[in-house]
């Protein structure tokens, strides 16, 4: 009996389960299979962003190259202008711009120096009129100006 057991039914058994094997071997490759394609899909989006990204920056270095040449044919066109006009035209146009500087902080000199005087003539502490006269949009005013004029400076000494 065992002999027939042994013999017939094992060997089925085994037959079966070995015949199934590499189908199983097959369906856990396949899921390997997936999980990597899935990784590759996700490595590959990855790289298309920053392969975007890198266009974008390399737009923006364009814009920024185009911007500068602009400047730089603006200024050449006024200093051949100037050479043109003479001497005098020349000075009175290098002084426009730093003439409009000077009279709108007049102007604004005036304005806070009237705050003072008016705030003084009612009788107000003048800690309290100084912290309210000069607050943080003139001290932004302030700042602007200087580094306008001297970093400007510069900018001009280090591109000659």
């Amino acid at each position: 009996m065992f002999d027939l057991l042994g013999g017939g039914l094992l060997g089925s058994i085994f037959g079966g389960l070995f015949r199934l094997a590499p189908e199983i071997l097959k369906l856990l490759d396949k899921a390997n299979e997936r999980k990597h394609e899935l990784n590759m899909f996700r490595l590959q989006t990855d790289l298309e962003k920053l392969r975007g990204q890198f266009k974008v920056e390399e737009r923006y270095v364009d814009y920024s190259i185009q911007q500068l040449d602009t400047i730089k044919a603006a200024f050449q066109e006024q200093q051949a202008t100037a050479k043109q006009a003479g001497w005098f035209v020349s000075a009175i146009s290098a002084l426009v711009r730093p003439g409009i500087t000077w009279a709108v902080f007049g102007m604004y000199a005036a304005v806070k120096a009237a705050t003072l005087v008016l705030a003084f003539q009612s009788q107000a502490p003048w800690y309290e009129v100084i912290v309210t006269v000069w607050d943080a949009d003139d001290f932004a005013l302030f700042n602007m100006i200087l580094t306008f004029w001297f970093i400007g400076r510069s900018i001009e000494k280090y591109q000659k």
